[in-house]
């Protein structure tokens, strides 16, 4: 069960990420076209980490059931 907490957490914490760079990303599209491409592409990257995190944390809860 703890380890089912931890993903939850870390979940939600690279969910908060996600949506800080997407923000950050629109926020410079007119303005600096470099400084968006690059939060659109670490977005991406988080965007990986969390569908893997949300494989790991549906799994984990299954096999508790």
């Amino acid at each position: 069960m703890q380890r089912l907490n931890r993903l939850h957490i870390y979940r939600r914490h690279l969910e908060d990420r996600y949506n800080k760079l997407i923000e950050r990303s629109n926020d410079y599209k007119y303005v600096d076209e470099s400084k968006s491409d690059s939060a659109a592409f670490k977005a991406l990257k988080v965007l990986e980490k969390l569908n893997r995190v949300k494989y790991l944390e549906r799994d984990f809860s299954n096999s508790v059931l």
